[in-house]
């Protein structure tokens, strides 16, 4: 067939042990670093005040945590919020102040160092609001999986549904080891980001399968692994420029987006490369080691009755 000319002609599974060895030690790593450093869970999940100020000139945050820690406030989070003026901090919810008053109670403070300081923003979140933010979209992550097994394994087969499954699992154990890496700020931003990543990684996982599965049709000759390669190669064009120009909107997001979506954008580019490369190696690694076979695609033959193309070579 023409179309198989003009396609590259990598050979990704004769890379899929060493890429095994690598997806193994990205997990190992997410794993440990989830369990030992935990993620730095944002204010939806773990309640607290968050106050936004503006300064008229560049704020000195060194400055304004020792004015906190003086004021009492020693575990407030400080940090620039867009640009060097705007300054954001965190206090955590303590059941003895209500939250109008120490909200006034950190401007004041910071007034008394300067008095041109203005109150922009302020939020409160209850704790017990955010531990019910932080189950309901763990449970949301696990509903959205059991969903897309279910929706592959009656798409395709069974053995295409635990590779999506194992590559989407995957991805988010890594995007979320990162942000335990980093300690980036984990919110309902962020959590919204992964489960976008799942559906990213679902989709371009879903284009492979559908060609590996044409291709086991329609290639008489070769090997799993020989048409497994040869439908990546055929989906890699469309998999690279859908994956470059998600990244070039999602980087745009990142510089341009302000902080609001700082953290979202940072989920979706993790999310996106992690998702493109296990498109290409674990979902279709797992259909070799699980066996597939041309046999398993093909129709249920009934007796008596004669598959068409069935002497076709």
């Amino acid at each position: 067939m023409q179309i198989f000319k003009k396609t590259p002609e990598f050979d990704f599974m004769g890379k899929r042990k060493l890429a095994l060895a690598f997806s193994l030690t990205l997990l190992v790593i997410s794993i440990f670093v989830i369990a030992t450093r935990g993620l730095n869970f944002g204010l939806d999940f773990t309640g607290g005040t968050l106050i936004e100020v503006g300064y008229t000139q560049s704020a000195d945050l060194t400055k304004v945590r020792s004015a906190l820690e003086q004021a009492g406030f020693e575990d407030a989070i400080v940090q620039h919020f867009g640009t060097a003026k705007d300054v954001l901090i965190r206090i955590a919810p303590d059941s003895e102040v209500v939250h109008s008053d120490l909200a006034d109670r950190v401007l004041r403070t910071l007034q008394a160092e300067d008095a041109d300081v203005q109150m922009r923003r302020q939020e409160f979140v209850g704790p017990q609001v955010g531990d019910e933010l932080r189950d309901d979209g763990g449970l949301a992550m696990i509903i959205a999986l059991a969903c897309i097994l279910v929706y592959v394994m009656a798409r395709f087969e069974y053995r295409f549904a635990l590779g999506s499954i194992a590559a989407l699992i995957h991805d988010v154990l890594i995007t979320v080891g990162c942000f335990a890496l980093f300690q980036w700020d984990f919110d309902l931003t962020v959590l919204a980001a992964v489960l976008a990543v799942i559906g990213y990684s679902l989709n371009d996982t879903i284009v492979v399968f559908d060609r590996i599965r044409e291709n086991f049709r329609l290639l008489r000759k070769g090997t799993n692994i020989d048409v497994i390669n040869a439908s990546l190669n055929q989906t890699l064009s469309r998999t690279i420029m859908t994956s470059v120009t998600t990244l070039l909107v999602v980087a745009a997001m990142f510089l341009f987006g302000g902080e609001l979506i700082h953290a979202f954008s940072q989920a979706l580019i993790v999310g996106i490369v992690i998702g493109t490369y296990s498109s290409i190696y674990v979902a279709s690694s797992m259909t070799v080691a699980l066996n597939v076979t041309r046999e398993s695609l093909m129709p249920v033959e009934k007796e008596g009755v004669e598959q068409e193309g069935q002497y076709l070579e």
